[in-house]
């Protein structure tokens, strides 16, 4: 099954870099495997110290940010309990890692991670239709770089509907946000 989250890794100054991930986990969440590109900073920053920590949130409109690369400073954290690493403070659950092996012969690169510490920080609130499609726009969003925009456009189009019909404040802030960036990726083509 792949989990939607966020990852917090070490830079190569020390600061928190947080990036939108898909793991694959198990029903026992001992162990995960992470696919990452191999241009992005949360493989660079794996590949040089092998920690992290993934998030499980449900603060869509920080996904959303997350995966267009708008998040501004890093919200509230906390050091990792057992991993060089910071932990948000306002995520749901929180697995701290170690990558044990790294595959970078596909396209993708393929990280089998460990989890040395787990941690609860507060119920998870649950998503609604609205929350589910700013976490498909945010998936859309980050490839923008391969998949044809106008069918980007149409999907966005009809998770604008659901945003609209069941969407909060920030569900909807959200969208703004991925829906500009696509205008962004479009004029820029």
């Amino acid at each position: 099954m792949i989990l939607e989250g966020l990852v917090t890794t070490l830079d190569a100054t020390g600061a928190p870099h947080l990036a939108p991930m898909g793991p694959r986990v198990g029903p026992d969440f001992a162990r995960f495997t992470l696919r990452p590109f191999p241009t992005s900073n949360t493989y660079q920053n794996l590949l040089r110290h092998r920690e992290g920590v993934l998030h499980v949130t449900d603060d869509s409109l920080l996904l959303a940010r997350a995966a267009i690369g708008a998040v501004g400073a890093i919200p509230p954290t906390r050091p990792a309990d057992r991993v060089r690493g910071f932990v948000l403070t306002d995520s749901c659950r929180h697995f701290e890692f170690v990558v044990k092996s790294v595959d970078a012969s596909s396209e993708r690169v393929t990280l089998e991670a460990e989890v040395v510490h787990a941690g609860r920080t507060r119920d998870f609130f649950g998503f609604n239709r609205a929350k589910h499609a700013v976490v498909e726009a945010a998936i859309l969003a980050t490839r923008l770089h391969f998949l044809p925009l106008t069918e980007v456009a149409a999907e966005f189009a009809k998770l604008r509907v659901i945003v609209g019909k069941t969407g909060g404040p920030d569900e909807h802030a959200a969208m703004d946000l991925l829906e500009a960036k696509l205008r962004e990726v479009e004029a820029g083509r």
